[in-house]
C-alpha cells in the first residue's frame, strides 16, 4: 500500500476548518472527549479502537481521570498528518458516547 503524502499547510488548515474541535499540536491533531462517567469514557475510547483497526490507522489514545481521554492523531511511519488522519478524526466525530 502507497504512503500518503503529508498534507500541505493549506489542506491541514481546510481540514480543521470541518475539524473545529481538533486542535493542531506541532505534527499531531490532538481532541480532549470529556465522559459523563468512566464507562463512557472507556466505552469511547472501544469504540475508536474498532474503527482505527478497521482502517488500519492507530492513534494514540490517553483515558485519565476518572472520565476523560485524549486522542492523538499522527501517520506516525509519515511524521506528520496525512489525508488518513483527516478521515480517522471525522469517523471519530460521528461516534457517540453510550
Amino acid at each position: 500500500m502507497a504512503r500518503p503524502p503529508l498534507l500541505g499547510e493549506e489542506e491541514l488548515q481546510q481540514a480543521l476548518r470541518e475539524l473545529p474541535l481538533w486542535q493542531r499540536e506541532g505534527n499531531t491533531l490532538v481532541r480532549e472527549f470529556v465522559a459523563p462517567n468512566f464507562a463512557a469514557a472507556v466505552g469511547l475510547l472501544n469504540a475508536i479502537a474498532v474503527v482505527a483497526e478497521s482502517m488500519d490507522h492507530h492513534p494514540d489514545l490517553l483515558l485519565y481521570g476518572w472520565n476523560k481521554l485524549r486522542v492523538i492523531l499522527s501517520t506516525h511511519d509519515r511524521g506528520g498528518i496525512t489525508e488518513l488522519d483527516i478521515t480517522l478524526a471525522k469517523k471519530i466525530e460521528q461516534l457517540r458516547f453510550s
